[in-house]
């Protein structure tokens, strides 16, 4: 659905392609996609939307039904797995438990024929980059599991491949431990300075490591932006939707702003520029944290629960739809005003919405 060229140096590229199992639905359709040199990609989607799919296909693991892959230009198609130059790292990490820790991260050397003492300083440098100094004689199997994806990481860069592709590197771990690995994860790519595309279905994940995003959902790519933009501005419904945004308010543009249920949202507040004259009717996509509680009785108060530290109260609006909204104590009555922040909406023009579902 979205053909996206960055303009800079080649690095990956992908060519409408097609990945089909047997006779069931392309599980990759018309895939169109640039990732230049030194860029981290975050290849987001719902789970069985194709991301794994896609990922193996640009590694050589799956043959695509259509299509091409190149890289800086060149056709990948007559290049073997081995000869790509590719590295992967998977979920599990799939280190070998018989191997000490610098025996994993530098199994990928030996095939190099490098002089053991470069392959023993590769290792070194791997081990600081990773914050695993010290720990090359440990035995993988008395490691922690975040421990773990880090020498998996460590092996894959080893070889300092042109492209690292990561399959949910982070997704056998606990909340707590992803996210805060997460932040590491992107310093550690960004000092090794490489090409990556990184998999994931977790939202917060992709935004910390990614320079760019591509929104991805039922085999074809919707959006590709900075993180930024695309929280911002997301192209059309499923993205807003997976993005979490919602319910989607209708909205008419008047002299002063978006008029919506819960009140008008005045232009200079909203991002992006709305023109006016375009067209009459909007949808404002709201945000996880767009609606805060206050007094008034614009909705039913359905349920109270609690967030990471928030009181987060499930509503029904005055036109029936069911929304979240966040208030400083738990409500006194049934009912509450709310009030939208508009730094916590996305604006979707009518084009892109087509038939809305809530």
């Amino acid at each position: 659905m979205v053909n996206q060229h960055a303009p800079c140096d080649l690095g990956l590229g992908v060519h409408g392609a097609v990945v089909q199992y047997d006779d069931g639905p392309a599980a990759v359709d018309g895939v169109n996609l640039q990732v230049p040199r030194g860029e981290v990609l975050g290849l987001l989607g719902p789970s069985g939307c194709g991301k794994s799919s896609l990922l193996r296909a640009i590694a050589g693991l799956v043959p695509l039904t259509a299509g091409q892959v190149t890289w800086d230009g060149s056709d990948l198609a007559p290049v073997p797995v081995h000869r790509r130059g590719f590295g992967l790292m998977f979920q599990d990490g799939q280190l070998f438990p018989h191997r000490n820790v610098a025996g994993n991260i530098g199994y990928g050397l030996e095939t190099l024929r490098l002089p053991r003492s470069q392959r023993q300083a590769r290792v070194a440098e791997l081990l600081e980059l990773v914050g695993l100094s010290g720990f090359g004689d440990r035995e993988v199997t008395t490691l922690s599991g975040g421990q773990r994806q880090r020498v998996a990481l460590a092996r894959a860069l080893a070889p300092r491949p042109r492209l690292l592709l990561l399959d949910e590197p982070l997704s056998s771990l606990d909340r707590g431990l992803r996210e805060h690995l997460a932040g590491e994860l992107r310093d550690i790519l960004r000092a090794a300075g490489l090409t990556v595309i990184y998999v994931t279905h977790d939202h917060d994940e992709a935004m910390t490591v990614a320079d760019r995003i591509a929104i991805m959902i039922r085999g074809q790519l919707h959006q590709v932006a900075t993180p930024e933009v695309l929280w911002h501005q997301p192209v059309n419904v499923e993205v807003a939707r997976f993005l979490g945004y919602r319910p989607l308010l209708p909205a008419e543009a008047t002299d002063g702003g978006l008029r919506t249920i819960l009140g008008t949202v005045p232009f200079s507040e909203l991002p992006g520029e709305i023109e006016t004259g375009r067209a009459a009717y909007w949808h404002v996509a709201v945000g996880p944290l767009a609606l805060a509680a206050q007094q008034g009785d614009d909705a039913e108060v359905i349920s109270t629960r609690y967030h990471r530290g928030r009181v987060m109260l499930d509503v029904r609006l005055p036109d029936g739809q069911r929304a979240a909204a966040w208030a400083t104590r738990p409500p006194q009555s049934t009912r509450v005003g709310l009030r939208i922040d508009p730094s916590h909406i996305a604006v979707l023009r009518p084009e892109s919405t087509g038939e809305i579902r809530s």
